[in-house]
């Protein structure tokens, strides 16, 4: 669990899991696309989520296509917010949205 900590602690690495949230399946190429950062930077960053398996490949002839595993943080969501009321928590989440005038979604 704590290479997961480790992973999610940096933006850039949580910017390429949103990446995939979107769009699974992506090439190295496919999310070097603007993201502001060298190629082996984007490497870089995708060895550390697969390190913590919140990224797993899947390679198709020589294409290596990344897939988000949300496996990993469903854990960590059980572990540590599981064990609060559920209720109170989504409460506040909403409360903070609409006082920061967030749109739902």
């Amino acid at each position: 669990m704590d290479k997961v900590f480790k992973a999610l602690a940096d933006p850039g690495r949580r910017l390429l899991l949103d990446r995939l949230h979107v769009n699974n399946g992506q090439t190295l190429g496919q999310l070097c696309e603007n993201m502001g950062m060298t190629r082996q930077a984007v490497t870089k960053h995708l060895a550390m989520l697969e390190e913590a398996n919140l990224v797993a490949v899947v390679w198709r002839g020589r294409e290596k296509l990344h897939y988000l595993n949300p496996v990993p943080i469903h854990e960590i969501t059980d572990r540590w917010i599981g064990k609060f009321e559920r209720g109170r928590l989504d409460a506040l989440a909403d409360l903070k949205k609409r006082l920061e005038g967030e749109p739902d979604g």
